[in-house]
């Protein structure tokens, strides 16, 4: 394993916990940014939408450069402009402003996104091992760190617009220090034979990847729409369902982003040991298992093994659909992740807003019942992993 390599990797790690910094900041300065705006929940609700909306669309754009001009350019440049937008929510004081902040920090999020994911699979693919997951794990990290921030700059009197403005100017040098050492185009290890294959293939094989492609896009609105349920209800389904105080309920979530992490800390290993469609399969299956035990039970201490479970289960599966959407086509995987990752992003945003809706009609736990159902779909739907250039992936993983 040469140095380059090993830098690429750790400048990897950098940006994804750049991107969940950068995110987790502005969700920890939500609250005072609503206050200084002036607006009701219900209008930041639709306010926060349209960020949704700009990171969609930076997925899909950021995808197409990556593929055209390489993950060295791209994701430094997103990495400085979504540092830059990070500036933006923090300084408005009427809504239509801060509409306009939110879109534009969206689609520079969602650009950085994809960018790295893609250099992530190049990575990935130098390395002839999985090391997918645990980039996702530190995303986690970032917003840890966000938190903690957010929590020193709100103690300290700071404005949200100081303390954005901080974190983005950080951003910036930290975006800028770590493009040297990125991969300079995919892994030479793709050989000319595949490339010339690739180019001859009929039109029906690229049909094919294209239905695959969206396979995977939409087990990653499955699972991701899980991840956006547990983030926004489970603290309160102890707090309504089971009546716990709001300071033990808070836990809950809490309890489900601890085993997320640590699970994509260990889920390459797994992966290594076991391949993709083990994980996505088993990982799926203890989802539905934990998200059960949330439902059905009566006492708060279940509850939090339930959303333990569930948060342990899901770590390891967006990251196996995003790197298989990459390696099933190198000259695309910019446009492959985007396309998986656009519409997950989707699920994870549609996630409270269906659990909410179906709270209209029964009670929150038994709305977790949906929860169940996509979570058991995805564990037989595994089988998509076994195909096409996942399986040489594998096989490659297997030998290490």
């Amino acid at each position: 394993m040469n140095d380059s390599l090993r830098a690429a990797r750790a400048a990897t790690f950098v940006y994804f916990t750049l991107c969940g910094t950068l995110m987790g900041t502005w969700v920890v300065n939500i609250p005072a940014v609503e206050e200084r705006v002036g607006i009701s929940h219900a209008t930041l609700g639709g306010l926060l939408v349209l960020l949704g909306l700009g990171a969609f669309i930076g997925m899909q754009v950021a995808g197409r450069l990556t593929d055209g001009l390489g993950a060295r350019i791209v994701v430094p440049a997103t990495g400085v402009l979504s540092s830059v937008a990070l500036v933006l929510p923090g300084l408005p004081r009427e809504p239509w402003t801060l509409a306009g902040a939110l879109l534009v920090f969206g689609f520079c999020n969602g650009c950085l996104d994809v960018s790295m994911n893609a250099h992530a699979v190049h990575v990935e693919k130098a390395y002839g091992r999985p090391v997918m997951s645990a980039f996702h794990a530190t995303f986690s990290v970032g917003g840890v760190l966000a938190a903690l921030v957010g929590a020193a700059t709100a103690s300290a009197g700071l404005s949200p617009a100081i303390g954005m403005s901080a974190m983005g100017a950080l951003g910036i040098v930290i975006a800028l220090v770590s493009a040297r050492a990125l991969l300079p185009a995919a892994p030479a290890a793709v050989d000319t034979n595949s490339e010339r294959e690739a180019e001859q293939a009929p039109a029906a094989k690229r049909s094919s990847t294209s239905r695959r492609i969206w396979m995977l896009a939409t087990l990653a609105l499955m699972v991701m729409l899980c991840e956006g349920a547990a983030n926004d209800w489970s603290a309160l389904h102890l707090k309504d369902v089971l009546g716990a105080p709001a300071s033990t309920a808070a836990f809950a979530y809490g309890t489900f982003a601890a085993t997320m992490t640590i699970g994509r800390l260990l889920a390459d290993r797994l992966v290594a040991r076991f391949g993709s469609m083990a994980i996505l399969r088993y990982g799926a299956a203890t989802a539905a298992v934990g998200i059960t035990i949330v439902t059905v039970s009566p006492w708060i201490w279940a509850a939090f093994a339930g959303w333990a479970l569930f948060g342990l289960g899901l770590s390891g599966c967006v990251p196996q659909l995003f790197s298989a959407a990459g390696h099933a086509d190198p000259s695309a995987a910019g446009a492959n992740v985007s396309r998986v990752a656009g519409l997950g992003y989707v699920g994870m945003l549609a996630g409270p807003a269906v659990i909410g809706w179906l709270t209209h009609l029964v009670a929150l736990n038994h709305a977790f019942v949906l929860l169940i159902l996509l979570c058991a779909i995805t564990a037989v739907a595994a089988r998509i992993l076994r195909t096409g250039s996942d399986r040489t992936l594998e096989m490659a993983h297997g030998s290490h």
